[in-house]
Order: structure tokens, then sequence, then C-alpha cells
């Protein structure tokens, strides 16, 4: 029988999270989606995946990622539904528009604490797996802001600006390991966490993008799927914009 790989999707249950999970098992990986708050969606995405097929491949797990003692928890799941890790991919991430005189401890420890410490743990928990394996990869889902800053999100642009830096060091040190580690940077995409904006903003951002749109949820996926496949298997370290030319 034909090994089939297993994935591990962090923020899973909505936008980009979603669709890399959709994507990654419509091309025949088991995924374990991860979501915190959002237990609805994450369960109506695992049935709508797994229809009747047993054993189901998709499966959900409960974790707020800056909690280590959780993200073992989800580490568990994974083990306890199937043999292997062969890709992690740190895409669970918050957002917020604050002038920074005006942010809190409280609204910068969140920040980090999601998009950075969650994927030290995670990466930390995949790494312990794939190690002994002498295989496996990682993709970070950072931001086209942690590339060149955004104004009223500097918490957010530092901690994607940490991810991408994240990126780099650790692809050099398990690349031995026979590991990959790349990083997505999407640009403006169609999601609910984007769609707060006012709609003049987004016009105004999309009138700015060569492509003269905006991006997909399913865009970013594709750029995951190619990390994650053997024609990536030289790239390591890697930075990829989906972003429609903003950001070149």
């Amino acid at each position: 029988m034909e090994h089939r790989k297993t994935a591990v999707v962090t923020g899973a249950s909505r936008g980009i999270g979603r669709a890399i999970a959709t994507a990654l098992f419509h091309h025949g990986w088991n995924v374990v989606c991860n979501y915190h708050k959002s237990g609805d969606t994450a369960r109506a995405l695992a049935e709508a995946l797994n229809g009747e097929d047993v054993p189901q491949r998709a499966i959900i797990a409960k974790a707020d990622v800056s909690d280590p003692l959780q993200v073992e928890g989800l580490f568990q799941a994974l083990d306890d539904n199937f043999s292997t890790l062969d890709l992690l991919v740190n895409n669970a991430g918050i957002a917020q528009q604050k002038l920074f005189t005006d942010l809190t401890e409280t609204d910068w420890r969140t920040m980090m604490g999601v998009h950075l410490d969650g994927a030290f743990y995670c990466s930390q928990q995949a790494l312990r797996r794939m190690i002994p394996r002498h295989t496996g990869r990682i993709v970070n889902v950072a931001s086209m802001w942690g590339q060149v800053g955004a104004s009223c999100e500097v918490h957010y642009s530092a901690a994607k600006a940490g991810l991408i830096g994240m990126t780099k060091a650790l692809a050099k040190e398990v690349g031995p390991s026979g590991i990959t580690v790349n990083c997505v940077c999407p640009g403006v995409i169609q999601t609910e966490m984007n769609s707060a904006l006012p709609p003049e903003i987004l016009d105004e951002l999309r009138e700015e993008t060569p492509l003269c749109a905006l991006g997909t949820p399913e865009n970013v996926a594709e750029a995951v799927l190619f990390f994650s496949g053997d024609g990536a298997s030289f790239l390591t370290g890697q930075v990829l914009g989906v972003n429609g030319g903003l950001i070149i």
C-alpha cells in the first residue's frame, strides 16, 4: 500500500489555513487541521473533506499554539492517528491595527505568542519527529508586511519579520538532517481577516498591485503545495512572495 504523507496545518479552520489543508488533502495527504476557537468550522471542514471515507484522512485538533502544553496535545493527536509527520505548515495568525503608542504589553505579547512562539513550539515538536527520519518539510506563512513593514501594524510586522528570520536560520541548522524550511509571504488576500478593512482601502491596494487584483487563499495554498512537493527538494531558506507584484 502506498504511504500517504501527513501534514500538520496550524490555524486550518478558516481562510488561508483552510485552503492549505484542503489543497493538501486533495493532493493525497493526510492532514491534521489545527484550530483554536473555530471548532464548528473546523469540524465542518473535516467532514467535508473526509466524506464517507474510512479511515479518515483529515482530523481536527484544538490547540492554542502559543501554549506549549496545548501544542504537545496537538502533536499527540498526530501520533495517535498517523505514523509519520512529513510537513508542518505554521500558518496560525492573528491581526490587529493599532497605533504603536497605543499598543499594550498584552497586545505585543499576544501577537508574538501566536506568530513566533507558536512557530517555535510547533517546529520543535515537528523536528523531534522529522530529524530521526532524516526527512521533512516546514513551511512558514509570514506576510509581505514582515518584509517591508506596515503602519499601525508594527507588532504584526515585527512578528512576521521574525518568522522570516527564523525560516532562514532554521533552514541552515536542519538542512544537514534532510529537512527544508521555507516561507510564503502573502500580500493582500481576500480573507475574513482582511474583510474588516474599509472598501476604499482594499480598492487602493488592488490598484497599487501590478496584477490589479487581490489574492485568494488558494493562491497561497498553491505556493505551500510547491514547497511541499518533489520539485522543491533543493530549495530551503527561501521566501516566496504571493502578492501580485505589490512587493518586488
